[in-house]
């Protein structure tokens, strides 16, 4: 049994119950040997222990519930979520991207107000007006993409959208300087489809345009 041989004791504790947890000892939801059993295996006191399920607990590894005992809540600790996205690249970002957006067009042509239509519809105009610099470009279709996981009325989806935001915008930047857009009408075309599949009410419509043309899009950076 692996115990703590170096401080600070807390950390080096919490260390090698995680890595009890990552090698399955304890599963999803199951709760931890009592209090004494635990310090005993590790060689610690129970303060130390106390500590050490304090830190994996701010890490949302553990959860400690009054009178029931210490729960396993994760079985690792989760990345930093820009360290992620740096790391990712382009394509597997896209792909991401076809989840959210192609699931945040179904919802917004469920429940999309008249002032979402609006929005939509100017985020539209300014994209097709955006001029020829590629940063304009890109940061009018983000807006425009934008205001369609808005109307889906889902924080969660939205907040996922804007953390995408940097890494893409730079890629596509770099993308389009490379290799310029081929056929703007056609493109202009595909958002119009998604507004109006939006404007019907149409979930099934929406969800294709917006997969359609995200797929593209990464078929556009894999060749």
């Amino acid at each position: 049994m692996a115990q703590v041989q170096r401080h600070p004791l807390a950390a080096q504790a919490a260390e090698v119950l995680l890595s009890r947890i990552r090698a399955g000892e304890w599963e999803l939801g199951h709760r931890l040997p009592g209090e004494t059993t635990l310090a005993a295996q590790l060689g610690v006191g129970r303060s130390t222990l106390r500590e050490a399920i304090r830190e994996l607990a701010g890490k949302g590894v553990l959860e400690s519930r009054q009178g029931a005992g210490v729960f396993v809540t994760a079985l690792d600790v989760a990345e930093d979520w820009d360290t992620v996205l740096r790391r990712s690249d382009i394509v597997t970002v896209i792909e991401a991207r076809i989840a959210i957006e192609a699931e945040g067009a179904a919802l917004a042509a469920h429940r999309r107000t008249p002032a979402d239509l609006r929005n939509i519809l100017r985020a539209l105009a300014a994209r097709a007006e955006s001029g020829a610099s590629v940063e304009s470009l890109v940061d009018a279709d983000t807006a425009f993409h934008r205001t369609i996981v808005a109307a889906a009325h889902n924080d969660i989806l939205l907040e996922l959208f804007n953390a995408f935001v940097p890494r893409s915008r730079h890629a596509m930047i770099d993308m389009l300087r490379i290799r310029p857009m081929r056929g703007p009408a056609a493109d202009h075309d595909a958002h119009e489809d998604l507004y109006h599949a939006i404007r019907a009410r149409d979930p099934e419509a929406a969800a294709t345009a917006s997969r359609i043309h995200l797929t593209s899009l990464k078929a556009a950076f894999d060749s």
